[in-house]
C-alpha cells in the first residue's frame, strides 16, 4: 500500500515579523495562494496530506483573514475547486456580489480561478481539500460560478437535502481522518480513498450532477460509511437505500475491483483503528477493550475482527490499542 505523509506547519516559535509571510508560503505551496490580514502575531499550525490529486488539511488558526484577490491569482494561478468545512469558529466568505456567514457544521464550495475573502474575527478550525478542475472531469463538467454553502450537520434544516449533505458529512469524515495528527502508523492510500474524495468533492460541486456511475459509487459508500456500526449491514440493505437492485450494486464496486463485503470490511477495520488510536478526553483508553471496539464497528466476532486487523494492518489490534492507551 503507497504510503502518504502527515506534514505539519506552525508559526510556533517564528518571530512575529516573519509568521504570516512563512504562513502565506506554506499555503502557496500545499494548497492555494492567499494573503494573510492580522492586527498582531498569527497563531496557527496545519496538518497536510498531499495525494496524487486532492490535497487535504486540517487548520487552526487565531484570529486574521486572508484574500485571493486578483493579484495573488495572477501570481500563484490554480484552476481548482475549494471545499471549506467549518468546525469551530465563525466564518466571513465574500465574493464578487455576494457574501455568506458560515457557522460550525457548515460547508463552502467554490472556485479557486476567481476572488474571495475570508474573515476569521475569532479564530478557526476548519478542514480544507482542493482538487484540481481536470482530475474532476471524468465524473461531472465542474463549473462553479457562484459559490455553494451546505452543511454536513445532520439535523440542518438549511441544508440543500434534507437532514443534512451527507455527501458533506462523508467529505468531513475522510480529511478529518487523513489529518488527524499524533498517528504513529503511517497513513496509507486506504485510508484516504482518494476516489471517494473525488467522487463526493464533484458531487458537492455539483449539486449532485456526476456521472450516473460516481453517483451510484457515492452514494453506496455515504450508506455504508452511515451504518458501518449495523451487523446486519449487506448488499441487499444497501442496495434497497440507494435505488439499486444487488446485481447493480455488485457492478459499481466491481467495477472498481473490490465487492461490497470487501469494501464494508475495509471500511470497519478503518473505523476500529481510529477508535482504536483515538484518545478523547475523559476516557481511560485501556479500559477499552479490543471486543469493545470490535462490537462497536458492526464486527459479530472478536476473533474474526482480530483476524482480520492483523491481516490487513500487519499489527495486532491489541498493541494497536496497547500504544495509544494512556
Amino acid at each position: 500500500m503507497p504510503v502518504c505523509a502527515r506534514r505539519v506547519f506552525s508559526t510556533a516559535g517564528l518571530p512575529a515579523a516573519h509568521g504570516i509571510a512563512r504562513w502565506e508560503s506554506h499555503n502557496a505551496a500545499a494548497l492555494i495562494g492567499l494573503d494573510v490580514l492580522a492586527d498582531g502575531p498569527l497563531a496557527a499550525i496545519e496538518t497536510n496530506v498531499q495525494l496524487p490529486a486532492a490535497r487535504l488539511a486540517r487548520v487552526r488558526g487565531s484570529a486574521h483573514a486572508v484574500e485571493r484577490t486578483p493579484g495573488v491569482i495572477e501570481r500563484s494561478p490554480a484552476d481548482s475547486i475549494a471545499v471549506y468545512l467549518t468546525l469551530r469558529g465563525d466564518a466571513s466568505f465574500t465574493y464578487p456580489g455576494g457574501r455568506a456567514e458560515l457557522r460550525p457544521g457548515d460547508a463552502l464550495v467554490c472556485a479557486t480561478d476567481r476572488p474571495f475573502a475570508r474573515g476569521f474575527a475569532r479564530g478557526l478550525e476548519e478542514l480544507v481539500v482542493t482538487v484540481p478542475r481536470p482530475a474532476l472531469r471524468p465524473r461531472a463538467d465542474i463549473q462553479v460560478g457562484k459559490p455553494l454553502v451546505t452543511s454536513f450537520r445532520a439535523d440542518s434544516p438549511g441544508s440543500r437535502r434534507p437532514g443534512g449533505d451527507r455527501y458533506a458529512r462523508a467529505l468531513a469524515r475522510l480529511a478529518g481522518r487523513a489529518t488527524r495528527a499524533g498517528s504513529a502508523l503511517p497513513l496509507v492510500d486506504e485510508d484516504v480513498d482518494e476516489d471517494m474524495v473525488l467522487d463526493l468533492v464533484a458531487m458537492l460541486a455539483t449539486s449532485g450532477g456526476v456521472a450516473l456511475a460516481s453517483a451510484h459509487r457515492v452514494a453506496a459508500r455515504c450508506y455504508i460509511d452511515e451504518h458501518l456500526t449495523d451487523p446486519g449491514l449487506g448488499a441487499e440493505q444497501i442496495a434497497a437505500a440507494i435505488g439499486l437492485s444487488e446485481r447493480q450494486l455488485s457492478r459499481v464496486f466491481a467495477a472498481d475491483g473490490t465487492s461490497v463485503p470487501r469494501h464494508v470490511l475495509t471500511r470497519r477495520l478503518q473505523l476500529a483503528h481510529a477508535l482504536l488510536t483515538a484518545r478523547p478526553a475523559g476516557v481511560d483508553s485501556a479500559a477499552v477493550t479490543v471486543a469493545d471496539v470490535a462490537a462497536r464497528c458492526g464486527f459479530t466476532s472478536a476473533a474474526y475482527f482480530s483476524h482480520s486487523f492483523r491481516r490487513h494492518f500487519g499489527m495486532r489490534a491489541s498493541d494497536v490499542r496497547g500504544e495509544f492507551a494512556g
